[in-house]
C-alpha cells in the first residue's frame, strides 16, 4: 500500500509538471477575486537550486546574475523565467540574511527566477550615473537574450518588481524584446519629477537624501552603514560581508573588489536633484531632462512591446498611487489594475478601520495567476474578470470595475463660515480665514512617505490626527445623515492670498468619528509657483476633472502679496466609506517638515477665501450606493 501511495504521488507530480510545461489546463474559465486564488497551477517542485554567473554586456561590462531553478527539473524541462533587475543587491553574502520566500514560491510552480545587479551596483561592474540610464535599460534586453539561450528556457520571460525594481521592469519593455510577455509593475512611478523628486513641485528632501545615502552604502558594500541606518547598531561596524560575490574562492573576491572600485564613480542623486527645480530643467549629471528617465516619456515604446501589464499599488503608496492609475490609463496593452489598503510594498493593511494590520492578501498568488496565464497559457480566467480591482476602506471590501475611475458623481463641499464644510454653494457665506503657517507641522515618521524607504521595517500607519490638526487650518462637515462612498480622485480648489511670493499647500482629507477620532484618508500638495493650469494636452492622460500642471519653468509665476490666486490640484486617489454619523474634514497646511524642504524665509500668513465670489471647496467623487439613489 505504501509503495502504491508513493507511486500515485510521483505520478501526480509528473502530471502536474507536464501541465506546467505544456500549459494544458481543464476546460472552462474560472474567475477569482483578490485574496482568493482559483487558478489551475499547483506546486510541482520542492526546493530550488541557485547558481551565480557573470554575463558580459555589449561593451564588456559584466553583470552579476543569480538564477534559481526548481530542484528536480528534468534535463529536458522547459520553463519560463521571471526577471528582477535591482540596484539593491540581488543577494547577500550571508545566505541566512536572504529572504528566499518569493523565489522558492515561484520555482515550486515551475518558474526560473533570475535576479540581476544592474550595472554599477551590487557585484556588477560598470558605473551607475543615475537611475535607469540608457545603458542600464539596454542591458535588460541582453539579459533576456541570455535567459532564452539557456537549455531550461521555454523562450518566455515575465518581469516584475517593486519601486525602483518595478521601474526597471517597465523600462525593460521599451526594448520590445519578443520573449518578454508580461510585466507586473508594483508600487512604482511613471514620472520621476512629480511622483518622487518633486511631488506637486515641492522638493522631497527627506527621501532624496535618505535614498542617496542608502544607495551609496550599498554601492560601497558598506554593511556597517546600512546596519546603522536600520537602527541595528549605534556605531559603524566594519568588515561585515555584504553583497554576494559571483562564485566562491579568491577570484570572486578579487572580482567583487574590482567591481566596487568602479562604483566609486557612481552618481550622487541627491546632489544632482538639488540642481533641478522645474520639470524641464536640464541636469548636467543626467545629461538629460528628468522626464527622459520617466517611464511616461517612453510610453509608446512600452505599448509597442505588446507585453501585458499589471499595475499594482496601495492607497498609501507614497505619491505612487496616482501614477499607478495613470499607467493603467495610458497603455492600450492587455492590462490590469489593483489598489489595496497598503502602503509602499504592501506588507501591511493600514486601513483606519482594519481588524488587523497583518496583511492577509496573497500577493504571490496574484502574480502567479497573471504569469500562469501569459507565460504558460493556463486559462485561469485572470483576464476574463474585470480589469480593475480596488479596496473600499471603512467598508473593508474588495470591489471590481470595468474601468478607472468607477462611475461617480462629483459632490462639492465648500469651505464655510465657522470652519465648516457645507454642501451647497449658496449656503457658503462669503468671508475669509487667516492662517499663520506653522513650519513645525508634519505627518510624522510612519506615514505613506516613510513606507518608501523603511529600512527599520517600522509599522506604517497614521495615529489619531486630532493633535496634528491643531497646527493646521481645519474645516469640517456636520455629521453625515447617511453613508457616503468616495472612490476616485478628490480635487481641491482654494482661493488664497499670502504675505509671501511663493508657498506650499498641503491638503489632507480625513474622517472624524462620533468619538472625535480623526482618521487620515489621503492628501495632495502643490507649490504655489506651479499653480498655472495648462491648456496644452497633458504629457499623460489623467482622469477627467483632475487639474494638470506642467511644472515647467516658463509656466512658473510668483504670488503677488495681497492678490487672490487659485490653487487647485488633485489629491491621491482613494476609496473610502464615510459612515453615517461621521464627519468629513479638510485640513490645510503650509509645510510638512518631516518630508519636504521648507520654503525659504519666515513663516507666511495665508488667507483662504470662501463664498460665491471665491468658492473654495473640495470636490469628492461620490459613488451611488444601493438604497441611496
Amino acid at each position: 500500500m505504501v509503495l502504491r501511495s508513493r507511486a500515485k504521488k510521483m505520478l501526480l507530480v509528473l502530471v502536474l509538471a507536464a501541465l506546467a510545461w505544456s500549459g494544458v489546463s481543464p476546460a472552462g474559465p474560472r474567475l477569482s477575486e483578490p485574496g482568493r486564488y482559483e487558478g489551475y497551477s499547483e506546486p510541482a517542485y520542492q526546493g530550488m537550486v541557485t547558481r551565480s554567473v557573470y554575463v558580459p554586456m555589449r561593451d564588456g561590462v559584466r553583470l552579476a546574475l543569480d538564477y534559481s531553478l526548481p530542484r528536480g527539473l528534468p534535463a529536458a524541462g522547459k520553463i519560463p523565467a521571471l526577471l528582477l533587475q535591482t540596484r539593491y543587491w540581488r543577494a547577500r553574502a550571508i545566505k541566512a540574511m536572504n529572504d528566499e520566500t518569493d523565489d522558492r514560491y515561484f520555482t515550486s510552480y515551475g518558474y526560473a527566477v533570475v535576479r540581476v545587479d544592474v550595472r554599477g551596483t551590487g557585484a556588477s561592474f560598470g558605473t551607475w550615473p543615475y537611475p535607469w540610464s540608457a545603458d542600464e535599460v539596454k542591458d535588460g534586453a541582453e539579459i533576456v537574450d541570455w535567459i532564452v539561450s539557456q537549455p531550461w528556457s521555454n523562450g518566455r520571460v515575465g518581469t516584475y518588481g517593486t519601486s525602483y525594481v518595478g521601474a526597471t521592469a517597465e523600462f525593460l519593455l521599451t526594448n520590445q524584446h519578443p520573449a518578454v510577455k508580461a510585466a507586473v509593475i508594483r508600487y512604482s512611478l511613471i514620472d520621476s519629477y512629480a511622483d518622487i523628486a518633486f511631488p506637486g513641485g515641492i522638493y522631497h528632501d527627506w527621501f532624496m537624501d535618505a535614498w542617496n545615502r542608502t544607495d551609496q552604502a550599498l554601492d560601497a558594500d558598506d554593511t556597517g552603514a546600512l546596519l546603522q541606518m536600520m537602527g541595528a547598531l549605534s556605531f559603524h561596524l566594519k568588515g561585515v560581508p555584504g553583497v554576494k560575490p559571483v562564485g566562491k574562492g579568491l577570484k570572486p573576491k578579487k572580482d567583487l573588489k574590482a567591481a566596487l572600485a568602479a562604483h566609486r564613480q557612481n552618481g550622487d542623486v541627491y546632489q544632482a536633484s538639488q540642481t533641478i527645480e522645474f520639470r524641464d530643467d536640464y541636469s548636467e549629471q543626467f545629461g538629460a531632462r528628468i522626464e527622459e528617465i520617466s517611464p511616461y516619456f517612453h510610453a509608446r515604446a512600452i505599448e509597442a512591446s505588446g507585453a501585458a501589464v499589471y499595475s499594482y499599488t496601495g492607497w498609501f503608496d507614497g505619491s505612487y498611487t496616482a501614477p499607478s492609475v495613470y499607467r493603467y490609463l495610458n497603455l492600450s496593452n492587455r492590462r490590469k489594475l489593483i489598489i489595496g489598503p497598503w502602503p509602499h510594498g504592501g506588507r501591511e493593511n493600514i486601513s483606519p478601520w482594519r481588524d488587523s494590520a497583518k496583511n492577509s492578501f496573497d500577493h504571490n498568488a496574484e502574480l502567479l495567476r497573471f504569469f500562469d496565464y501569459h507565460l504558460k497559457d493556463i486559462q485561469n480566467g485572470v483576464m476574463d474578470e474585470p480589469p480593475v480591482w480596488y479596496y473600499t476602506m471603512g467598508e473593508e471590501k474588495w470591489k471590481s470595475a470595468p474601468a478607472w475611475p468607477p462611475a461617480s458623481t462629483p459632490a462639492a463641499y465648500y469651505l464655510g463660515e465657522g470652519f465648516s464644510l457645507v454642501r451647497a454653494a449658496s449656503g457658503a457665506s462669503g468671508g475669509h480665514d487667516r492662517y499663520h503657517v506653522d513650519y513645525a507641522a508634519g505627518t510624522g515618521n510612519a506615514s505613506r512617505h516613510n513606507s518608501l524607504l523603511n529600512l527599520e521595517q517600522a509599522p506604517i500607519g497614521y495615529p489619531d490626527r486630532a493633535l496634528a490638526d491643531k497646527k493646521l487650518l481645519v474645516f469640517q462637515s456636520a455629521p453625515l445623515d447617511a453613508d457616503l462612498e468616495v472612490t476616485g480622485h478628490p480635487v481641491v480648489r482654494l482661493y488664497v492670498s499670502s504675505t509671501a511670493d511663493d508657498g506650499q499647500f498641503f491638503v489632507y482629507l480625513e474622517d472624524v468619528g462620533p468619538d472625535g477620532t480623526v482618521s487620515y484618508i489621503t492628501e495632495g500638495l502643490l507649490r504655489a509657483a506651479c499653480r498655472k493650469l495648462s491648456d496644452d494636452k497633458p504629457l499623460y492622460q489623467t482622469p477627467p476633472g483632475v487639474p494638470w500642471h506642467t511644472f515647467d519653468r516658463a509656466d512658473a509665476g510668483p504670488l503677488v502679496p495681497g492678490e487672490v490666486a487659485l490653487i487647485t490640484f488633485g489629491l491621491q486617489p482613494t476609496s473610502v466609506l464615510f459612515r453615517k454619523g461621521h464627519s468629513i474634514r479638510v485640513a490645510i497646511a503650509g509645510a510638512d517638515k518631516d518630508h519636504y524642504a521648507l520654503p525659504p524665509g519666515p513663516e507666511p500668513e495665508i488667507t483662504v477665501y470662501r463664498g460665491a465670489q471665491y468658492p473654495s471647496a473640495i470636490e469628492l467623487p461620490v459613488v451611488t450606493r444601493p438604497g441611496n439613489d
